[in-house]
């Protein structure tokens, strides 16, 4: 059950119409892929992603660290996390954290399989069907306020109990007022989500705090800089309205830092940024110990196992109404029931099998 080939690739996806949040536009998004073969054929998949061109960075480095796990019995995730894990030599945090993360999640993938477990019940199997919220509401040129409502309501719809919205690309004022047309829109039985994507000051994030309360969102999040520990301290300090942040933190040291300064009332860890499942993991029992929950960000298929495992598992993110590019790179497609919840495959591993089409459809090396 050794691991004997690390098979590295690189595909992308070009968005028919450019989205963008409170600091970014994306138009093109990469995603590399990791599949990882034993000596009796199992295969394990793995992936993170960034918008190109520095998806390459991602490509090139896990090629590089695939090679650490040559050898090693799949059964090892914690030898080969720290294998990889070398910060003078390839760097604490960053694109190289996320190409370890691809990795390590397709070892997990691959033990899963070899031993014929769910990975959710792997890691501890906690529950077996957890909450889900659509995120959305993005700038899009030529959307109007009556097109976010009608995005929004097609959301509920769907059976969605929780819908996520940006904010931080327009004015303050402005910004208000797509919250309150959506809250109209939802209905007060909804909750809604307000994402900043680091766009703001700490005395801005107080500013917009204030104009959004009235509308109560379930969580403001990463309303400033993510290096800004004492500004997002701040910022919880001095609003009702929940913060949410993390999902651009690395490793258990990084997630260690973020809860040390207080600012956070919702941990969202993304395993396929911050080092994988392995380091997932540690992260879980660290804000276990200060009774944080966790919204992981992003990557439904995977976050749905984390989120499942442990008894801090608050929520999963998911972009099931929209972005129906992303979506083909597996067969698999989890539905949102109309209580609200998704549940973790109960297939070995992740439960997932590239879609081939896709695959050669979108790939560049």
């Amino acid at each position: 059950m050794q691991v004997e080939q690390v098979i590295v690739n690189l595909c992308r996806v070009r968005r028919g119409q450019a989205i963008r949040n409170g600091l970014y536009t994306y138009t093109e998004s990469g995603t590399v892929i990791v599949r990882l073969v034993t000596v009796d054929g199992v295969v394990g998949i793995g992936w993170a992603g960034a918008e190109a061109p520095h998806d390459r960075v991602i490509y090139e480095a896990a090629k590089g660290l695939g090679e650490q796990a040559m050898g090693i019995h799949v059964m090892d995730t914690e030898l080969l996390w720290e294998r990889m894990y070398q910060p003078k030599l390839v760097g604490r945090r960053g694109l190289t954290t996320r190409a370890m993360a691809a990795i390590d999640i397709a070892m997990w993938d691959a033990a899963g399989k070899t031993i014929g477990a769910p990975l959710y019940r792997m890691l501890g199997g906690y529950r077996s069907r957890v909450p889900a919220y659509l995120a959305g509401g993005y700038y899009v040129e030529g959307k109007t306020l009556d097109d976010l409502a009608n995005e929004m309501r097609h959301k509920v719809g769907l059976g969605a109990r929780y819908v996520k919205m940006k904010i931080g690309g327009a004015p303050m004022r402005e910004d208000a007022e797509r919250v309150r047309v959506v809250r109209e829109a939802v209905g007060e039985d909804v909750e809604i989500m307000v994402d900043a994507n680091n766009a703001y000051s700490a005395l801005e994030a107080l500013q917009v705090a204030r104009l959004l309360e009235p509308y109560h969102p379930y969580w403001f999040e990463e309303p400033v800089h993510a290096e800004d520990y004492r500004g997002l301290a701040q910022v919880r300090a001095g609003t009702s309205i929940p913060i949410a942040a993390g999902e651009n933190e690395y490793t258990r040291y990084g997630f260690r830092d973020l809860i040390a300064c207080e600012g956070v009332d919702i941990l969202q860890p993304d395993a396929n940024v911050l080092g994988g499942i392995t380091e997932f993991r540690h992260i879980a029992s660290l804000a276990s110990a200060y009774r944080l929950p966790l919204a992981p960000h992003g990557s439904t298929p995977l976050h749905v196992h984390l989120v499942a495992a442990f008894a801090n598992g608050l929520i999963v993110e998911s972009v099931m109404a929209e972005g129906a590019e992303r979506r083909g790179m597996f067969n698999e497609t989890i539905l949102l029931d109309k209580d609200g919840t998704i549940g973790p495959s109960e297939r070995a591993g992740l439960g997932l099998t590239l879609n081939e089409q896709w695959f050669q459809d979108h790939l560049v090396e």
